[in-house]
C-alpha cells in the first residue's frame, strides 16, 4: 500500500498483528512461570507425609550440630528456623561474640536444633542443613551463615529443592554434591528435622530463636538473658 507521497505505508493489519504475538507470548510466559512454581511446590514436604518412629525421650544432643569441646560445663541449644529474619539477625550480631566469649574458651558446648515451622520450604531446608551435617559438622556452620546471608523473604516460599541444589552447588565446596543431591531429592532426613520439632515442642519451644541451657528453656531469646544464665550456671558449677 502507497501513502500520498507515493511511499509504501505498512498494512493496515500490522499492529493487530504484533498486538496478537505479544499476547500469545506473555501468555505463554505466564504459563510457564506457574508451571515452574507449581513444580516447585510440589517438590516441597509436609510433616503429615513424613512417616516413622519419633521417640519423644531427652534432647539427644549427640545428634545436633555443635561448636566446641564435649567437656565444656554448659551445654546451650539454639533452637532455629533458616526462614526467620530474628534467626539470621541473631546469627549475624551475636554468634561470632558468643563463640569467642564462651565457646572458645571451654565454657560451653553450642548445638543447633531445628523448629521449622514457617512454612514447608522451613522443612526442606532445615533438611538440607541435615544432610550436609551428615557429611561435615564444619560444613553446617558454613552452610548455616551462607544460607542465612541469602535468606529470603520471610513471607514468600523461596527455599525450594531448585533453589536449595543451585546454592549449595555454587557456595559449597568439600561435599560430596551427587550424595547430598540424592539425600535432599529423597528427603532421607526430613524424620530427623520432624524429631528436632517434636522434641523441641515438648520442651515449649514455640518460635525462634529460643535457647535453651542445660535442659532449661530461657524465657526470652536477648543476648543478655542468655549470658546471664550462662553465667550462673558456670557460678554453681564453680562451687
Amino acid at each position: 500500500m502507497n501513502n500520498r507521497n507515493g511511499r509504501k505505508q505498512a498494512p493496515s493489519y500490522t499492529i493487530p498483528m504484533l498486538l496478537a504475538v505479544a499476547g500469545v507470548i506473555l501468555l505463554a510466559a505466564a504459563l510457564y512461570l506457574i508451571t515452574g512454581n507449581n513444580n516447585d511446590l510440589e517438590d516441597l514436604p509436609n510433616y503429615t507425609d513424613v512417616k516413622g518412629t519419633i521417640v519423644v525421650d531427652g534432647l539427644k544432643y549427640e545428634k545436633q550440630p555443635h561448636l566446641g569441646s564435649p567437656d565444656a560445663k554448659i551445654k546451650v541449644i539454639e533452637f532455629a528456623d533458616f526462614k526467620c529474619p530474628a534467626c539470621r539477625k541473631w546469627t549475624d550480631k551475636y554468634l561470632d561474640s558468643f563463640i569467642k566469649d564462651y565457646v572458645d574458651t571451654g565454657k560451653v558446648e553450642f548445638f543447633f536444633m531445628n523448629f521449622a515451622f514457617l512454612d514447608r520450604d522451613s522443612y526442606l531446608a532445615a533438611s538440607a542443613g541435615e544432610a550436609i551435617y551428615q557429611q561435615s559438622n564444619e560444613k553446617f556452620w558454613e552452610y548455616l551463615h551462607k544460607l542465612y546471608a541469602n535468606q529470603g523473604d520471610e513471607s514468600e516460599i523461596w527455599a525450594t529443592q531448585k533453589f536449595i541444589l543451585k546454592f549449595v552447588k555454587s557456595n559449597m565446596d568439600g561435599i560430596d554434591y551427587q550424595r547430598f543431591k540424592q539425600d535432599l531429592e529423597n528427603q532421607t532426613y526430613m524424620l530427623d528435622v520432624k524429631e528436632d520439632f517434636k522434641i523441641a515442642g515438648s520442651y515449649g519451644v514455640n518460635g525462634t530463636p529460643k535457647f535453651m541451657v542445660d535442659g532449661v528453656l530461657l524465657k526470652d531469646s536477648k543476648y543478655e538473658t542468655l549470658t546471664a544464665a550462662i553465667e550462673s550456671q558456670l557460678a554453681k558449677a564453680g562451687k
